[in-house]
């Protein structure tokens, strides 16, 4: 462990590419990568300098933008790029690193009714200052909306002024496009496209045109739908946007995650009854993400932190097919010092999470 210094905090981090190293009983103990879709991208789309922390992201999304150009809606495996055997992160999974590295996957009970935007917002963006993009840190073009309240309007309309600076249009050449992370509120129409609403910027939309709103829509269908299932989960988008000389804000590329109410992401109504019953646990759980990993792939859904041993959550989808079952097996086997617990969805409903500290667990439906 080090200490940081952060403005003007002082707070106890853990050493770069350590948390393996803690044991399960400790706060600062990370999950292998390799149980999630984040082991795929260490070393090659995310390269991290064991010095200083500070992780090198090489993004197959252009934060660029020339004439007009129409715009990708990127999401995982399928639409990624690849240079070589080198992996880019898509929108989507750079928002996975982002929420993985500001510690949102983690959660206990303890935290109930104590986490909300302002220190979802402050984790963000300190994460996003150990991240290095095109030569940059990501947090010199990431805009996160402050909590809006109407008493500090003023105020907060010219911070949000300095802020994009950066996406302003140039006189020439190439404009600049920034990175937004918000929570939606709503996808309006217009007289000829779309609007954006983000909460805490209840005057500031984001234009998104009609090609743009319906891949939006194909691509992320599931996410809309879990967000419309349920009223306390929360829809967050990740946008590279720009600003026309007319002082509109127009997104130029998009992806969804949906979170629970305590704003753990989720990817199936599967996964939200695992992190609803894992919400209730005192015992500290990690959810895992795909990153850019297809759906095909197995990996673990989450990872319960028990001191004697550390217990892997598999959701497995419905159709799965022989291949899947047999990667998942050969998961398991590669980390014979964590115990397994399976759900076969197909076969039954969920089974009991594993129940006390001190046993071995290896459980399936």
């Amino acid at each position: 462990m080090y200490i940081a210094q952060i403005g003007e905090q002082y707070i106890v981090k853990r050493m770069p590419l350590s948390g393996g190293g803690h044991d399960p009983a400790c706060p600062s103990y990370e999950p292998p990568d390799e149980l999630s879709g984040l082991g795929v991208l260490m070393g090659s789309a995310i390269q991290v300098d064991p010095g200083s922390g500070m992780s090198a992201l090489k993004v197959g999304f252009s934060l660029t933008k020339l004439g007009r150009r129409a715009a990708p809606v990127m999401g995982t495996g399928e639409s990624d790029t690849v240079a070589g055997e080198t992996k880019k992160l898509s929108l989507r999974s750079l928002l996975h690193y982002l929420w993985h590295q500001a510690e949102l996957t983690s959660w206990t009970s303890r935290w109930a009714g104590k986490r909300h935007w302002w220190n979802i917002r402050w984790h963000l963006i300190e994460a996003a200052g150990q991240m290095m993009v095109k030569g940059g840190t990501l947090s010199e073009i990431l805009f996160i909306p402050e909590p809006f309240r109407a008493a500090d309007k003023a105020a907060i309309e010219q911070r949000r002024t300095a802020a994009l600076v950066p996406a302003l249009p140039p006189k020439s050449g190439p404009r600049k496009l920034m990175i937004l992370v918000g929570e939606v509120k709503d996808f309006a129409p217009t007289r000829n496209s779309h609007r954006l609403v983000v909460k805490h910027l209840p005057d500031f939309p984001l234009m998104l045109d009609e090609g743009l709103y319906r891949r939006l829509q194909g691509r992320f269908e599931n996410e809309l739908a879990l967000w419309g299932a349920d009223d306390a989960s929360h829809l967050i988008a990740i946008a590279t946007f720009g600003l026309t000389p007319a002082g509109l804000a127009v997104v130029d590329d998009m992806a969804l995650m949906v979170v629970a109410e305590n704003w753990v992401p989720y990817e199936s109504a599967y996964e939200k009854r695992l992190v609803d019953a894992l919400a209730r646990l005192r015992e500290r759980s990690v959810k895992g993400l795909r990153y850019n990993l297809s759906a095909e792939k197995p990996t673990a859904a989450a990872i319960l932190q028990r001191p004697s041993q550390p217990v892997a959550l598999y959701v497995v989808p419905p159709s799965v097919d022989g291949a899947y079952e047999e990667a998942l097996d050969d998961l398991i086997v590669s980390r014979p010092e964590i115990g397994a617990w399976v759900w076969r969805t197909a076969e039954g409903d969920m089974p009991s999470l594993p129940q006390g500290q001190d046993d071995a667990f290896r459980i399936s439906s």
